[in-house]
């Protein structure tokens, strides 16, 4: 499969900063090993290369078994049947840690909870402002 079946990948990419940082991680500073700019444009393009690939796949599995919404089993079997099976165990540990953090994440809090006035005084000084508003526009131009 290549760009050409997707129409072309021109305007797909992966943020530069991003993939610079993930290098210098691996890398480390005390490598002394430098990344090249060709060698990162070219390991973008590899990832999304292999992106694309794999998430039509898991789409062309989904699709066949009716689905919607491509799950993390249309990614496993994607993986398999394209010949990277050696990934899927790592694939599968990335998606239960980010099942886990979004149920242990805090809960956002909402504009009421952050007020601390309960909803009795909140609408008391909405039907104020409302109040005031009013009088400002039936008493005309100043």
């Amino acid at each position: 499969m290549s760009d050409r079946e997707f129409g072309g990948n021109d305007d797909l990419s992966l943020p530069k900063a991003t993939i610079q940082k993930i290098i210098g991680e691996i890398l480390g500073d005390k490598s002394g090993l430098t990344f090249g700019k060709d060698a990162r444009d070219l390991l973008i393009d590899c990832s999304v290369e292999f992106i694309t690939l794999i998430s039509s796949e898991a789409n062309e599995i989904a699709e066949k078994e009716s689905k919607k919404t491509i799950a993390a089993e249309h990614i496993d079997k994607a993986l398999r049947e394209l010949g990277f099976p050696e990934y899927v165990p790592d694939v599968l540990a990335v998606a239960g840690e980010h099942k886990e953090q979004l149920r242990t994440r805090e809960k956002k809090t909402n504009k009421l909870e952050q007020s601390g006035l309960s909803e009795d005084v909140l609408l008391e000084q909405q039907q104020a402002l409302f109040r005031s508003a009013t009088e400002k526009y039936n008493s005309g131009p100043a």
